[in-house]
């Protein structure tokens, strides 16, 4: 992941305003948004390399918008996000070999979904099952959908972001959106 220096805070007293709700600068937004980015376009391009290359590529993108008011980093960022995975996936850099199953990265360890530092081995296998069945049920989504439900809901960008992102109207995005529901539910109820 691209790593960013260490942010200063100011010493917080009890007369200073209250903290401001979004990042005050481009890095704490990167910084804030760089685990989630890496998620989805991981499951986007089904390689963690490809999918840390793309965030790399659209984080330092990012660096031409420091100047932008905070407001439109976040959709900017996922625009730029998803066109970067286009890009990729048309150059052919979109491995087909991680849609078989017992798929492994490129030493031949298996995929591991669920980086979970719990020292219950329970708990750990739970969460490592729970991100495989859940990237395996997101994989099988055709990718308007899979872009929708990802911006939509892990992300909570509004309707209109999204549409703007994904280059389409808001009731496209309403109609991915439910369809996408509705396949997850289906594929995941007996998971619940």
């Amino acid at each position: 992941m691209l790593l960013l220096a260490p942010a200063k805070l100011a010493p917080v007293n009890a007369e200073s305003p209250p903290p401001a709700t979004g990042p005050a600068t481009l890095e704490e937004f990167l910084r804030a948004i760089e685990a989630r980015a890496f998620r989805f376009a991981e499951l986007g391009l089904r390689h963690r390399d490809d999918a840390l290359d793309a965030v790399q590529d659209a984080m330092l993108k990012m660096l031409g918008y420091r100047d932008r008011p905070a407001s439109e980093w976040s959709p900017l960022f996922w625009s730029i996000l998803c066109n970067r995975m286009t890009d990729m996936q048309r150059r052919g850099l979109f491995r087909l070999r991680w849609l078989l199953p017992g798929s492994s990265d490129r030493d031949g360890e298996p995929l591991d979904w669920a980086d979970d530092d719990s020292p219950d081995p329970s708990r750990q296998h739970d969460g490592q099952e729970a991100w495989q069945r859940i990237g395996s049920a997101l994989r099988r989504l055709p990718a308007r959908q899979r872009e929708a439900f990802t911006l939509r809901v892990l992300e909570e960008l509004d309707v209109a972001e999204t549409a703007r992102i994904m280059g389409c109207s808001e009731g496209s995005v309403k109609t991915h959106l439910s369809r996408a529901r509705a396949a997850l539910q289906a594929q995941l109820e007996d998971f619940r």
